[in-house]
């Protein structure tokens, strides 16, 4: 095993804090430590890759990689485009660990700068798409789409499965609609006149503009639709709807896009923020995270994560969707980038690309040999070219010139977009392309050629809030987002304790790369030649993946854990068919799992059966045995997480999957919890089929205050032919990009090759450690833990019961806000046990922040204690916190008890109050 010096700079607690705490707990090595939380017979640590000798180092070789891609100037379009990320934005958000290492904003009183970011944004989305209701974000544009479709699905009330997709629509996405489609028996249509569309389909897509470039009138064809009782559905473009009218106007039913070319950078293909509008009377059905506003409980405004009744650990297989977070961070920099250009600057901007397209086609329209396909465009021309020869030519001396389009070999069609940085020099670079592959005269740009919007489909208003009227000053716009983040808690501030959720270290030289051209500014449907470095790097994560698992082999493309489940039981599901098994529809999944298991075993077409839970948290063997008896023939998947949801390595986790494999069912291993695993163990020689791994949890991508995550998945041989596809005019398609969220794979890459073998193994036994030594002093203090193995150890994450304190009067939500005047995020609550806080403080922290968390909890114990010999326990400061700075400094203090009571560290990191969460359930933009 190699070691890099790196490693002390990941993991927070020094050697010498190691064996302290080993001390503390009663070991003198890791390695005893380590087999009374794992059961030895389980262990397997054989790792051999090596690690970088220096951050130097490595930043030498990802440069090198860089210089691998080639930069070519792409006009591919198909809702991916260059564009320009502001650098007070860049700088000041998506370079600023106090915006990417923030975690979804749950708890509302110290997330109140985000969710008012994303707030705004739904608005945004709501006001330009002409609609009355916006989600905070979904993965992306294939994406968005698909659970549209599912959505109008489950408004229908005829119980049809036929979906229409009316027109030209990008190619991606609708592979990605057909792979969802498939998995539920949904046939989808493709429609090029409204004699094609079938009145047994339950809704439609239409996409404006379309693949070609053609916008249309949607009125008609609406109309059409409404009288034969089917939906529709409108995937548009954000930077189109500055001049073009919106969807909504025409009484649509949902509309949904990309928010990339919103200051976003292309990365290969993401992560980029999908937005996904629709009606007031469809909110329910919405999928992802919606933020609503709320007013705390001194009467003051305030934002929180609404409808959360939707949530999947409630609903479990009756949700909405899998989706448990979406891409928080690129929502908020697609609104600073409103916000910063203004409605003047956007407006500007989207005139000049349609007026530069203008000019572009009444040149090109004069060579011979080709001749336009769409009568109407945007930013998009595409051209017939009259033979394979004429098509060819033009594509080599694109090539030639380091300048892609979009090519469809089958039509014989070409097809280029112009985007926010095309500028006169593009126009006759593209004109001289023509005019040299046609061998013609160069056709003259005529500048004072201006784009005219059909009768009847020009943007008459858009009236958005004050916040967007105007571009920016700088300082301004520093201080906005500066104002902001002292408004949040990330882990500039200090632990986030989160079981499940792991708040690790991501540190600065792991994120660099993202921020350099030759990986950012690529399109994810460039030739591969000219991707070189990124694949590379794709096939070196993936083999150490596999040897980090022991499966056979890796798939990158799931964009978020929920992507990598539902990829990974298509290709149980898949496979099953191409064994004469297709009819097994049962899922069986704890009683502890993520909510997201049992929506992701819904979307393919699985019915969930629970399996019951041991009083220890051990999954009940007996029961298992008895639902594989009852339903053998009928049981396609057996879905568990390891180490359980409860914080332990069950001994009996190799006879599990011994049991489900003897009735011909696969076992899925939902990776979250990973991060104990690491060198200790290989999840593909216990038994486990696939497995799903959050890299934004494990390895070290950042949680961006509620995304973006990567959950690829990890297979057994047998799997193997049955993974996502790299070529989008295939399925099974997951992601509307090929490689995913491709960008932020870097950040894994560098963490894994950092830290090297034994670095990660240390990273594992550290986690473990620190969360031993922090339920020990939880014990010792007097709290109730009541999960842990046979040997009195948990996992990397604990559980503490507070079931006989909520008898008293004393809840989870009390220590969780309380927490936060010490100055801590909150813990998990309430799952996967009601009544329980879930801690998990990984390997990056120091025992400094390990013992400050565990004097927070002796503190709030000794007040709980106070509490409970209260007369008036209403009037108790538990029940008031958090406590805001402001009404600590102001001279008039309404509460009985003293201000050193309410504040005893000086700490106070809330915002807001406690705040009304059904008045936030009713308040999603800012659109009266």
């Amino acid at each position: 095993m190699s070691y890099s010096s790196f490693v002390s700079r990941h993991i927070g607690s020094s050697s010498d804090e190691q064996q302290q705490m080993l001390a503390f707990l009663g070991y003198d090595t890791f390695e005893a430590f380590v087999d009374d939380c794992i059961p030895k017979d389980l262990q397997d640590s054989t790792m051999d890759f090596p690690a970088f000798s220096s951050e130097s180092s490595f930043i030498k070789h990802m440069t090198d990689l860089m210089a691998k891609n080639k930069e070519f100037r792409s006009f591919i379009g198909q809702g991916y485009y260059p564009t320009h990320t502001p650098l007070v934005i860049q700088r000041n958000v998506f370079e600023n660990p106090a915006w990417y290492t923030a975690y979804t904003p749950y708890q509302a009183e110290i997330s109140q700068g985000r969710l008012s970011c994303l707030f705004n944004f739904q608005t945004m989305i709501a006001k330009l798409t002409g609609m009355e209701f916006a989600n905070a974000s979904l993965l992306d544009e294939g994406t968005a789409v698909a659970e549209a479709m599912l959505m109008l699905k489950r408004l229908d009330k005829r119980s049809r499965t036929r979906f229409s997709v009316y027109g030209s629509c990008f190619t991606q996405t609708l592979s990605v609609l057909k792979t969802r489609a498939e998995a539920l028996d949904i046939s989808v249509d493709l429609c090029e006149e409204f004699s094609d569309i079938k009145e047994d389909s339950f809704g439609l897509l239409i996409q404006y503009p379309d693949a070609r470039g053609n916008v249309f009138a949607l009125k008609e064809l609406v109309d059409y639709c409404h009288k034969r009782d089917i939906l529709i559905v409108v995937a548009s473009d954000l930077m189109a709807l500055q001049l073009y009218q919106p969807p909504g106007d025409f009484e649509v039913d949902a509309v949904v896009g990309s928010s990339q070319r919103f200051g976003v950078p292309m990365g290969y293909g993401g992560p980029h923020a999908a937005f996904f509008a629709t009606k007031n009377e469809y909110k329910r059905q919405v999928p992802g995270r919606i933020v609503g506003l709320s007013k705390d409980s001194s009467g003051k405004p305030s934002y929180r994560l609404a409808l959360v009744t939707r949530e999947q650990h409630i609903r479990r297989d009756r949700a909405t969707s899998n989706i448990c977070t979406a891409q928080a961070l690129l929502a908020n920099m697609a609104l600073f980038y409103a916000v910063w250009h203004g409605v003047e600057g956007l407006r500007a901007m989207s005139r000049q690309i349609f007026d530069f397209t203008a000019i572009l086609a009444a040149s090109l329209d004069l060579y011979k040999g080709i001749e336009r396909v769409n009568s109407s465009f945007y930013d998009t021309l595409s051209y017939r070219c009259h033979t394979m020869e004429i098509l060819a030519s033009i594509r080599t001396v694109a090539l030639d010139k380091k300048v892609n389009f979009f090519y469809d070999d089958a039509s014989l069609e070409l097809r280029f977009s112009l985007d926010e940085l095309t500028g006169p020099d593009d126009l006759v670079l593209i004109n001289n392309i023509f005019a040299e592959a046609l061998s013609s005269d160069v056709a003259e740009l005529n500048y004072d050629v201006s784009g005219t919007i059909l009768s009847g489909l020009e943007r008459s208003s858009l009236v958005l809030p004050e916040l967007f009227l105007k571009p920016k000053s700088e300082t301004w716009m520093m201080r906005w987002l500066n104002r902001l983040v002292s408004q949040d808690y990330s882990l500039v501030d200090g632990m986030i304790p989160l079981g499940s959720c792991t708040m690790k270290c991501n540190a600065a030289v792991y994120m660099q790369p993202l921020s350099w051209a030759g990986f950012n500014g690529v399109h994810p449907f460039v030739p591969l030649d000219q991707v070189k470095g990124y694949h590379d790097i794709f096939s070196e994560l993936e083999k150490v993946l596999m040897q980090i698992t022991g499966m056979d082999a890796v798939s990158l493309q799931p964009n978020a854990g929920s992507s990598g489940e539902y990829a990974g039981l298509l290709a149980i599901k898949s496979f099953l068919k191409s064994q004469g098994q297709g009819h097994r529809d049962i899922a069986l999944i704890p009683e502890s799992a993520h909510g997201t298991n049992p929506a992701s075993a819904r979307l393919c077409g699985f019915s969930e059966v629970k399996i019951k839970q041991l009083a220890n948290g051990y999954i009940d063997v007996d029961d298992l045995a008895a639902k594989l008896d009852s339903y053998k023939d009928r049981v396609a998947v057996f879905m568990i997480t390891y180490p359980s949801t409860y914080g332990v390595f069950e001994e009996t986790i190799k006879d599990v999957c011994d049991r489900v494999h003897s009735v011909g069912a696969q076992v899925y291993l939902d990776g979250a919890n990973m991060n104990a695993q690491v060198g200790l163990l290989k999840p593909g020689l216990l038994g486990f089929d696939v497995m799903h791994l959050n890299l934004h949890k494990t390895f070290a991508i950042p949680h961006g205050g509620g995304g973006p995550g990567v959950g690829p998945i990890a297979v057994k041989s047998h799997l193997i032919p049955f993974l996502p596809v790299k070529d989008i005019h295939s399925l099974p398609l997951i992601s509307a990009a090929p490689s995913g969220s491709a960008l932020i794979l870097l950040i894994s890459y560098a963490y894994i090759f950092l830290m090297g073998d034994a670095g990660l193994l240390r990273c594992s036994q550290v986690a473990l450690l620190h969360a031993n030594y922090i339920a020990a002093s939880l014990e010792k203090i007097g709290y109730v833990l009541p999960y842990k193995n046979n040997k009195k150890r948990c996992a990397h994450e604990l559980i503490v019961s507070l079931k006989d304190l909520k008898k008293e009067g004393v809840f989870d939500s009390d220590i969780a806000k309380r927490l936060m005047d010490y100055g801590f995020h909150a813990p998990t609550m309430s799952w996967p046990v009601v009544s329980s806080l879930m801690i998990e403080p990984t390997e990056s922290e120091d025992k400094a922040e390990l013992d400050r968390f565990i004097s927070a909890m002796k503190h709030i114990y000794d007040e709980i204690d106070d509490f409970l010999q209260c007369t008036d326990r209403s009037q108790h400061f538990l029940k008031f916190a958090p406590f805001v700075r402001d009404e600590l400094m102001s001279e008039d203090w309404a509460y009985s008890f003293s201000r050193q009571a309410a504040l005893p560290l000086n700490n106070a990191k809330a915002t807001v109050k406690r705040l009304d969460d059904s008045y936030g359930d009713k308040h999603f933009c800012a659109c009266s």
